[in-house]
This record gives structure tokens, sequence and C-alpha cells, in this order.
């Protein structure tokens, strides 16, 4: 079925976000394996996606794990150096399904306060022609709640829209209701998936 939509993942599809590659370079590999063994860093992002206040949840875990307190308040300050930098062809590629006609959305695990400091280092996350944060929305990929509300909201059948993203069990999610994917790998990767499927022509793809 002729895809109507595209859908864009934000994390590692429009922005980089490696926290092991941002705190290897502060403190060092080894000092940031302990920190990641010792905190569960991911669960704390996972409750910020999932619509907890930023600055609340890392003051939490900071308490419950004070030996990393330091640690805890660079992923705070200094967040936006870990969601660096922009991915610059995927952006053209975005910016290139506007010009064609296509309507673009995100469906993106993103807590609220983050997004917010990320709309003023990106402005190109404010082209989607409509978003869906999990942090307002209170509810995370991969669960299937997410993907039920985008396909109620949008008002495009599930088998016309096109999701891309970078993790297995969120493109899973989306291929089991009837969505077409692409795991995002690399933007060229993308840029050719989009010529195959006809949303692109080459030259647009660049």
């Amino acid at each position: 079925m002729a895809i109507q939509a595209v859908i864009f993942d934000i994390g590692n599809v429009l922005i980089n976000w490696r926290p092991d590659t941002f705190f290897d370079r502060v403190i060092g590999e080894e000092r940031r394996r302990a920190f990641f063994d010792a905190v569960p860093v991911f669960e704390m992002t996972d409750r910020i996606d999932r619509g907890e206040g930023f600055g609340s949840v890392i003051d939490a875990v900071a308490k419950d794990y004070p030996d990393w307190a330091d640690e805890l308040t660079i992923w705070h300050d200094r967040w936006i150096e870990i969601a660096a930098p922009a991915m610059d062809h995927s952006v053209r590629l975005l910016r290139g399904l506007h010009r064609a006609g296509y309507p673009v959305f995100a469906l993106s695990n993103f807590g609220i306060e983050p997004l917010e400091i990320a709309d003023r280092e990106y402005p190109f996350l404010q082209e989607f022609d409509r978003r869906y944060i999990s942090g307002e929305m209170k509810v995370i990929k991969p669960d299937a709640e997410i993907y039920r509300s985008v396909e109620a909201d949008c008002g495009v059948l599930p088998e016309q829209l096109f999701f891309t993203d970078d993790r297995a069990d969120n493109i899973a999610t989306a291929a089991a209701r009837g969505w077409q994917t692409h795991l995002f790998e690399t933007s060229q990767g993308l840029a050719d998936t989009l010529v195959s499927a006809g949303l692109l022509t080459t030259e647009a793809a660049q």
C-alpha cells in the first residue's frame, strides 16, 4: 500500500545519542564503565522519557548513589553534549520529504525538559507536522499503546505509515501493527530505502 506519511525516531536517527562515548571522553572509559555498572542510568532515562521531571529524577538517583553524584550532575547539566551532534544527512532527508509533499512525524522516547533543551539547540526538531513524544504521552516505545495512539491521532492507516528507528524492538512492534519499517543504521541506508520506496529521488536523497 502506498506510503502516506513518514515517521522518524529522533535519537540516533536525527541526533546522535551516545552517553557512553560522551562519558568515555569526559571521565575516561574505565570510570564510565564503573558508573554505568553501578547506576541504572538507562532505567533513569526511561523514567524521564515517561514524563517524570528531568531534574527530580536525577536528584533522586544521586541520593541513592551518592558516590556518583558528580557524574549524574554532568548527565543533567551537560545533557545537550550527550545529545550531539545532529545527523545532517538525516535532517536533509526529513526536509526532502517535506519538499516532496509527505507529512513527516516524530515518534520518540524523549523527556519533556530534555526536548525543550533539544528544541533550542536543534530548530529542525520543530519542523515536523506532528510530534509524538513519550514524555508527553506517558508511555514509551516499544509499548504498543504509543503506536495505537499515533494511528488514532494521525488518521493514516497503519499500512500507509513508514517508520524508521534505530532499535529493533521498536521496529518490531511497528511492523507487527502493519507499519512499513526501516531499521536505521546509517543515514545513507535510510536514503537508499526512501529512494527504493519511491519517496525521494536519488538527487533529493543526497
